[in-house]
């Protein structure tokens, strides 16, 4: 047992830390080649789609960890069509000069509008093909997946120490005038943190009394709960996205971000 979990942890982690790193690494690429990347990552895409149905039908270790693995490459489909430029929004340009409360927050959703609809619209397949089906691994990731990003783009509108904005590749670097640096944590950081942080170690606990069945899938959700968490950190402290990913986004040392853009 202790085995069991020990690798579906690392499978977690390295889905997590390859899918990342890969989506970096074609976002660096001249933007000539998004075309093909796109292409390749769609046949990708399809292909998690056959995947995901197939774990659906019955719950098995095999089965938990096609699920897994379909939807990370699934969500990296939506990473990459926004990293690209190909899914944002209907805004394309930086914020308008003073803008504050609900005109920011407006202003804010047009510049990623098609692609919160793109993750709604996949979300809702995932829904429909769930129906019946015995194994809730595949929406139950994809469904942690899409709180906690929209979690940390949250935490981006109301303001972080370490926005990542320095990261943005050059297409993209109007997002960043949307982007919030504060010296400190804001309420909206302690109260999303708080909830993660309480529902992980709720996992825990309901784990160690034996309340649940520790699961192959039950035990990369839990991973990768943690691991969001780590990222939400990150926006804390400054901690150079290279030491993560210097393979894919080069060597090139990137002063934290300590002012607004």
């Amino acid at each position: 047992m202790v085995t069991e979990v020990v690798w579906a942890c690392v499978f977690t982690a390295l889905c997590w830390w390859l899918g990342t790193g890969v989506i970096l690494w074609l976002d660096r690429l001249p933007a000539r080649s998004f075309r093909f990347s796109l292409a390749g990552w769609t046949v990708l895409l399809a292909l998690s789609f056959w995947g995901v149905a197939h774990s659906m039908q019955e719950v098995s270790v095999f089965n938990a960890y096609l699920a897994f693995g379909s939807v990370i490459v699934m969500w990296g489909w939506h990473e990459l069509a926004f990293l690209t430029g190909w899914i944002t929004g209907p805004r394309k340009t930086p914020l308008q000069a003073g803008a504050t409360g609900w005109p920011r927050f407006v202003q804010s959703v047009q510049v990623m509008l098609y692609h919160e609809l793109a993750l709604l619209a996949n979300f809702c397949v995932l829904w429909w093909m769930q129906e019946g089906q015995a194994s809730h691994v595949a929406i139950c990731t994809y469904a942690l997946l899409w709180c906690m990003r929209l979690s940390a783009k949250l935490n981006l509108f109301f303001g972080v120490p370490q926005n990542g904005a320095q990261y943005l590749p050059e297409h993209l670097k109007y997002l960043a005038s949307y982007f919030r640096t504060t010296s400190g944590m804001s309420l909206w950081f302690v109260l999303s943190m708080g909830v993660a942080m309480g529902t992980w170690f709720w996992l825990v606990w309901l784990a160690q009394q034996g309340a649940v069945a520790i699961t192959t899938g039950w035990v990369m959700l839990a991973t990768l709960l943690g691991l969001a968490i780590v990222e939400h950190i990150i926006m804390i402290f400054p901690w150079p996205l290279e030491r993560l990913w210097g393979w894919a986004m080069g060597q090139t040392t990137k002063t934290a971000l300590t002012t607004p853009p």
